[in-house]
C-alpha cells in the first residue's frame, strides 16, 4: 500500500509542477502542459459514441472547418543542436490536431523556438516547447508556456479542439476527456515513450502550438491529451534535450500532400 501511495504522490507532485509552471486559462494565454490525471472527476454525463468531424463542424465546435486536416500521414524531422528527431504524425486518427501540428511545421513556426519545460526528475515524464512568443530573444524565458501561434489572417489565436480517438472507434471525440465523455476504453494513440502530444491548459479546446514529447509511459494521461504521433527515429536526441533547448528547423519530409489547409 505504501508503494502505491508513493507512486500516486510522485505523479501527482509532476504534474503539479507543471501547473505551476505557467498553466493559465484559455481567456489570458494559450496552452501550457499535461495538468490533468486520472483522478480527475467530472459531474457531467455525456454520451459514449463518437462524433465525427463533419458532425461537429456546423454544431459543436465553432470554426472547424477552418482548421487544417492532415488526410492519412507524413514525416516530419526536428532537429535539435543538429541531430534529427524523426516524427511520424497520423492524421488517419487525429486529422485535425496533426494537421494543425503540419501546418504550423510548414510556415516555419517551430523553426528557432526553445525547450521550455523538461521534467526528468523524480522520474522522467515530457520534454516541451513550442511557444512562439520564443523567437523573441528578450521575452523572458521564465514567461514560456503561455503563448500560442496567432493568426496573422485574424490576429487571433489558433485553438483547436481536444480531439482523442477510441480504440475501435470510426472517429475522434471532440472536446471532451474521456471522463467527460464517459469513455472507458483506451485511446487509439496512447502515451507511451516516444509519444508526441498537444500541451493545453485546464480548459479541453485550449491547445494551440505547443506539444510535448512523453520521456516514458504515461499511461495516466491517456484521455486526457491528445497524441497524434510518435518518435520513430531519434529518440536518443530527445532524451538529451535541455531546457532552453533550440529547435534548428523542423521539416516535413514526406506526406506534405496529405495537409488540406482551407482557402
Amino acid at each position: 500500500m505504501r508503494l502505491k501511495v508513493t507512486k500516486f504522490l510522485v505523479t501527482f507532485l509532476m504534474v503539479a509542477a507543471l501547473m505551476l509552471g505557467g498553466c493559465s486559462t484559455q481567456q489570458v494565454s494559450s496552452n501550457n502542459s499535461p495538468t490533468e490525471t486520472a483522478t480527475q472527476t467530472s459531474t457531467t454525463t455525456t454520451t459514449t459514441e463518437a462524433t465525427s468531424v463533419s458532425e461537429t463542424t456546423s454544431e459543436s465546435i465553432p470554426g472547424m472547418k477552418n482548421l487544417p486536416r492532415l488526410e492519412g500521414k507524413a514525416t516530419v524531422v526536428i532537429t535539435v543542436k543538429g541531430s534529427p528527431i524523426t516524427v511520424e504524425v497520423d492524421g488517419t486518427n487525429a486529422p485535425i490536431t496533426a494537421g494543425n501540428f503540419v501546418d504550423l511545421v510548414q510556415k516555419g513556426v517551430y523553426d528557432g523556438l526553445a525547450f521550455h519545460r523538461v521534467v526528468r526528475d523524480p522520474q522522467p515524464f515530457v520534454v516541451q516547447g513550442g511557444d512562439p512568443q520564443g523567437k523573441d530573444p528578450k521575452f523572458p524565458a521564465a514567461r514560456l508556456g503561455t503563448g500560442g501561434y496567432i493568426d496573422p489572417k485574424s490576429g487571433n489565436e489558433r485553438y483547436i479542439p481536444l480531439e482523442i480517438k477510441p480504440k475501435g472507434e470510426a472517429a475522434p471525440i471532440y472536446s471532451k476527456t474521456f471522463e467527460m465523455a464517459g469513455v472507458t476504453t483506451t485511446p487509439e494513440l496512447t502515451h507511451k515513450q516516444g509519444a508526441i502530444a498537444m500541451a493545453r491548459s485546464q480548459q479541453p479546446d485550449s491547445a494551440s502550438s505547443q506539444f510535448y514529447f512523453a520521456l516514458a509511459d504515461l499511461g495516466f494521461l491517456d484521455g486526457n491529451y491528445a497524441v497524434f504521433g510518435y518518435v520513430t527515429d531519434g529518440f536518443d536526441v530527445v532524451n538529451k534535450i535541455q531546457q532552453g533547448d533550440r529547435i534548428d528547423s523542423a521539416k516535413v519530409t514526406q506526406g506534405a500532400e496529405n495537409l488540406k489547409v482551407p482557402q
